[in-house]
């Protein structure tokens, strides 16, 4: 055994023969418990283990519903010292995996826990030098560090610990308990899974009728290292070409999963025309338009058990739709006291809860915000991100105390009552794949002030005069990029509260009752898992569940 550094980090590296594979036998422990298809859900975030955005929701809430529908399905992620350290518990298993890491092999133990109040597995990839380095308090998250001026920047060794993460996927398929039809890969951190399937794997019997499906949750973030590192990969350099792996003189993983999987989808209708692009493909709107006929979009769902009014117990007040009115001003004064903003039952509350960069619109309500006080309304945000935010935001909040409250940072509680007790909510995203905020609000009795793109455009059905008419509006929509467009929009809104209440309240229960539950959202991967196999098979997938 030999240690050599890399970036940096010290590595633990073992030669080829001290991991022999198992029998086949001992391997197969696989068996068919459902007609339908059998799913290995693949992602560097799982929401109750880490979580740093909306895929760590997707990675824990679609598997529930899949299972719901009847698929067998398990989920697997690495083990970051938060998980180690967190509320589920986790189990060793008896495999230890060699993982190929370039020209090396790196041991690898394979864990095992459960999703939160169920019974679906969750595997977890061991390597303490790659996963086990996050710490909040010393500014260690799970992708970046913090500088001492309070910027993120990401870990050097990025691309050999994700390229090891995928590999291990790979080598930890045949130990989940069921013979995977489809490696479902997500974002730029697992998209080197369905090159590694076409490209080493699909000879081994075990992998031969495996399918992949590779979700895109934000085209942005790509896994582009220099071309020097893709050694690393294990994979033939013949693909690092600028038709599979190579983009403008760099590797990039998730051109990875874009090339080579089965089915591209991502997380909204919208959003999947967009990203074929030059406006928001961030370069990749070539091979999407290519792989058009194997592109789709699926919005993401709503946890209801954790995001219900009547239930909810950070609520001041819980209400329904039949009692919303009462119960909302309830939580709103409840608010306002809690960010000490007077008590006025008749002002309009605004909400954002967001990360405050440029994707969220931050750089509007900034330059909106003198035109919108100008209105008998109260701002609520609570959020983190560019310090040059920061600072800008508190300039406003001391220009109109009695106005805006303003807290920088994450409480899950206070996200809760911003929710509840907001009259509006403002989400004026540049960009926003799927969105989850905006269905929030709906729950909640909370109709949301939008941009017109990706998932808001999706599933915010804008109030005009027109759709107050002919079907059941559920927000406002807007579609320029402007400050004006933002504060126009708001005017228009706070109008019908207080002008058509009547109107406004209709607008409310039309929201309350929408359903974007992950039980919606689960149907739709059903059919993508479904024509995969179907295709395999040579036979006509049947739809239903």
């Amino acid at each position: 055994m030999m240690s050599e550094p890399t970036d940096g980090f010290q590595r633990t590296i073992l030669p080829y023969n001290l991991f022999p594979r198992a029998s086949r036998t001992a391997r197969r422990g696989w068996n068919h418990m459902s007609d339908l298809p059998s799913i290995l859900l693949a992602a560097s975030e799982v929401v109750g283990f880490a979580k740093t955005g909306g895929l760590a929701d997707v990675a824990g809430y679609l598997p529930l519903a899949l299972a719901r529908l009847g698929h067998p399905v398990a989920v697997i992620m690495p083990l970051y010292r938060s998980v180690r350290n967190g509320k589920e518990p986790i189990h060793t298993t008896e495999h230890i995996l060699g993982v190929p890491l370039g020209r090396t092999i790196l041991p690898c133990r394979l864990w095992r826990s459960e999703l939160p109040e169920s019974n679906i597995p969750v595997f977890l990839i061991e390597n303490a030098d790659f996963f086990e380095r996050d710490n909040p308090e010393r500014g260690l998250g799970i992708y970046q560090r913090s500088t001492p001026d309070g910027r993120k920047t990401d870990y050097p060794d990025n691309c050999a610990r994700f390229v090891f993460f995928s590999r291990a996927v790979m080598e930890a398929a045949p130990y989940v308990g069921f013979a995977p039809d489809i490696l479902h890969a997500n974002d730029w951190q697992t998209a080197l899974i369905p090159a590694y399937l076409r490209e080493l794997y699909r000879h081994r019997p075990d992998y031969r009728r495996m399918r992949t499906l590779f979700t895109i949750h934000n085209i942005a973030f790509q896994g582009a290292y220099p071309h020097d590192l893709f050694h690393l990969t294990g994979l033939d350099f013949r693909i690092y070409n600028p038709h599979q792996l190579e983009f403008y003189g760099q590797f990039n993983s998730l051109k990875g999963g874009l090339v080579f999987s089965d089915w591209v989808n991502t997380v909204s209708p919208t959003y999947a025309n967009e990203i074929r692009t030059p406006a928001f493909g961030c370069g990749m709107e070539g091979v999407l338009t290519e792989r058009r006929d194997r592109l789709s979009g699926i919005v993401n769902g709503v946890d209801y058990d954790t995001w219900n009014t009547a239930t909810d117990e950070h609520l001041a007040m819980n209400f329904t739709s039949e009692n919303v009115v009462e119960g909302k001003a309830v939580c709103k004064a409840d608010l306002q006291a809690r960010f000490g903003l007077p008590h006025e039952a008749r002002v309009p509350m605004l909400g954002m809860i967001a990360r405050l960069t440029d994707q969220k619109g931050v750089d509007l309500v900034v330059k909106a915000a003198d035109e919108m006080l100008k209105l008998p309304v109260q701002i609520v945000i609570l959020g983190e991100g560019d310090p040059g935010w920061h600072a800008k935001l508190h300039a406003i909040r001391e220009r109109y105390p009695k106005q805006v409250g303003l807290l920088i940072g994450f409480d899950e509680v206070l996200a809760h009552k911003i929710e509840a007790g907001s009259d509006l909510y403002l989400m004026p995203s540049q960009f926003e794949p799927s969105g989850l905020n905006q269905l929030y609000s709906l729950r909640y009795g909370t109709p949301p002030i939008v941009r017109t793109t990706g998932g808001l455009a999706d599933t915010i059905l804008d109030t005009t005069e027109e759709s107050l008419l002919n079907s059941e509006p559920t927000g406002f929509r807007f579609q320029a990029y402007t400050p004006q467009a933002l504060a126009g929009t708001v005017r228009w809104a706070t109008h019908l509260y207080h002008e058509r209440p009547e109107t406004f309240l209709r607008i409310i229960r039309n929201g309350m009752k929408a359903d974007w539950s992950w039980d919606r959202a689960a149907l739709g991967y059903h059919k993508i898992y479904g024509r995969l196999v179907s295709e395999r098979d040579g036979r006509r997938f049947a739809e239903s569940a």
